[in-house]
């Protein structure tokens, strides 16, 4: 890791916090907004307004909204890198509260046009508004589930100062708060970026302090995060019925552009192979030289393994090639994105966990936000965000703004075949079978976390649900137990779990984020998806490359199914699942024959 701040360079977008131009954005967007009002609102639905009158309500609607996301994004960013920033904190605010004003303003126009292709399915399919077809398609698939405008804006003002300050109190409290942990016997008090770092650590009496530290305190707060998360399921669970939902699901079926039966059968598929994630943990208990992993050993690295620990320029070098070795324009976009500082990777107090990469349409780039600290699974966490700023760069560029953003469940696609490539190298590059085995044990740990241990996530969450409304509490004891329900249901007998993992819940953004209800699932999806079509780029080879391109190109214009029928794949079938999971057991079987 380089002595070298690691930071994003932002001033593309606005030269700081208090850019003169900020204040220019906000007037325009508010003129805009009153122009739309004038124009359009109770409009068009009459028999005077035409095909083309609503062809260029959605180019100009388009062109808003490009510009409303970059004040938006900008904003975001900017406290994300560092909370602790007064100007950036208060900047962020106040873009929030302009946004949810300007959203309740126009909140008719999604009601209108909805009500309109609602009515008059014909519209979607004329030619004239081909560029809009499926944005028209998912519209009128939500339109049955939307209130009148003024319950919409009322939402949108209770969610501002209601179900929004639970997401903001987790966030704050996880990143402004230290960690006493034993680093190999040094006692060393952390910010949660750098302790977060330590889960992998080679030494396990530090990762079981670091676990333990994290999770301790959480627990420590659990009263805080249960009132979070019993107040955020038991709003939503009002909200679902309110706009008649089958279920607190049905909200994000649509959002992902999928259905309930697929989604059934990826979670059967899960469930159903379990046993091979746990094959898996023994295997690794063996490879470790312990007769059973014990929760901090989950991501462990190998103890036979190499000392695999990397600079920032060695990462830049590895995903360089891995990605050059698979396309050019794969290449382009990674070395754009280093070359242009769009990258924050130093850890620092303040800083948002995690790790995401965000689209700026307008500028046709993205930016990437991380915590690195050497390890083989940052080189991972940074070849799977560059993979979402390959997949912005190239959707960006094919298509217009209302098309250009993805579902989630398409919008890992690039980011998890961006791993498996920087996999095909470090595998070919490999001097020995140690390598080997350190470089397939990362590959089954990320697969096993993002496939497995994501699918207890959504069981959790089901069983919150229900919870709710069979008219029990969610106190800390009770999710609690709900989530080592569904844990096991995944890990079976193959970890030792000591008792602060109980609270493993409280830390999940996820379950924060204010009405976006089952955000995992999708990872589950994206990981089963790119891993049944790797194993068809490995039979037709540079083939295959135009196809993937393809899906990328087209962003969110196409359904996930339209994706899988130009490969050939039917996703709402269980068989299609089954082939996800045969590459997943393909590397299980590869690491077993280096341990014989």
């Amino acid at each position: 890791m380089s002595d070298k701040e690691i930071s994003w360079d932002l001033t593309e977008v606005f030269k700081g916090s208090d850019d003169p131009k900020i204040a220019v954005v906000i007037a325009n967007l508010e003129k805009r907004a009153k122009e739309f009002i004038d124009d359009y609102k109770n409009k068009i639905n009459s028999p005077s307004f035409s095909i083309d009158d609503l062809l260029v309500l959605l180019q100009e609607q388009e062109k808003f909204l490009a510009n409303l996301f970059e004040l938006s994004m900008f904003s975001r960013l900017t406290f994300a890198a560092n909370m602790t920033i007064p100007s950036s904190r208060e900047l962020n605010n106040k873009v929030e509260e302009f946004s949810a004003k300007i959203r309740k303003e126009l909140a008719f126009l999604e009601l209108e046009i909805g009500q309109l292709v609602y009515e008059k399915e014909s519209l979607v399919y004329d030619s004239k508004l081909a560029n809009y077809k499926h944005a028209l398609e998912k519209l009128r698939r939500a339109h049955p589930h939307k209130l009148s405008e003024i319950e919409e804006q009322l939402i949108i003002e209770k969610d501002q100062y209601g179900i929004k300050g639970w997401q903001q109190l987790q966030s704050k409290w996880l990143n402004t708060r230290k960690f006493d942990i034993e680093v190999e016997g040094e006692l060393k008090t952390l910010s949660y970026g750098e302790a977060n770092g330590l889960l992998s650590h080679r030494d396990k009496d530090t990762r079981k302090s670091t676990n333990k530290s994290i999770y301790g305190l959480l627990g420590q707060d659990q009263d805080i995060f249960s009132a979070a998360m019993h107040n955020i399921c038991s709003d939503w669970s009002k909200i679902s019925k309110r706009r008649k939902y089958d279920s607190p699901m049905h909200q994000s079926l649509i959002a992902n552009d999928v259905d309930q039966e697929t989604i059934d059968n990826l979670m059967k598929a899960i469930e159903e192979h379990a046993v091979l994630y746990q094959r898996y943990l023994k295997l690794k208990a063996k490879l470790l030289n312990i007769p059973k992993l014990g929760c901090e050993d989950i991501v462990a690295p190998l103890p036979d393994a190499p000392d695999m620990k990397y600079s920032w320029e060695k990462a830049k070098e590895i995903i360089l090639e891995a990605y050059g070795n698979f396309d050019d324009d794969f290449l382009s976009t990674a070395k754009d994105m280093f070359e242009r500082n769009h990258i924050d990777a130093s850890p620092r107090f303040g800083k948002r966990n995690g790790a995401f990469c965000s689209t700026w349409y307008s500028g046709k780039t993205s930016y990437i936000l991380q915590s690195f600290n050497g390890s083989l699974g940052n080189i991972y966490t940074l070849a799977h965000e560059l993979g979402h700023a390959v997949h912005g760069y190239i959707a960006t560029k094919e298509q217009t703004f209302s098309n250009a953003r993805s579902p989630m469940v398409i919008a890992e696609v690039a980011s998890i075949f961006g791993e498996l490539l920087v996999t095909d190298l470090l595998l070919a590059e490999a001097k020995t079978d140690e390598e080997k085995k350190a470089i397939l044990s990362k590959v089954l740990d990320g697969a096993g976390m993002a496939t497995f241990q994501v699918s207890a996530r959504v069981w959790f969450e089901q069983s919150m649900y229900k919870t709710v409304e069979e008219g029990s509490f969610l106190d800390g004891k009770t999710i609690s137990k709900l989530w080592t329900g569904a844990r096991d249901k995944i890990y079976g007998d193959a970890i030792d779990w000591f008792e602060e993992m109980d609270f493993e819940w409280t830390m999940k953004p996820h379950y924060y984020i204010p009405n976006f209800r089952y955000y995992n699932y999708p990872y589950v999806f994206a990981q089963m998806f790119v891993y049944a079509m790797y194993q068809l780029y490995k039979e037709q080879g540079e083939a295959f490359i135009p196809k993937l391109k393809m899906i990328l190109k087209s962003g969110g214009s196409k359904s996930p199914k339209e994706f899988g029928e130009m490969m050939g794949l039917e996703i709402s079938k269980p068989d299609f699942w089954k082939l996800g999971m045969k590459q997943y057991e393909r590397f299980v079987d590869e690491l077993e024959k280096l341990t014989e």
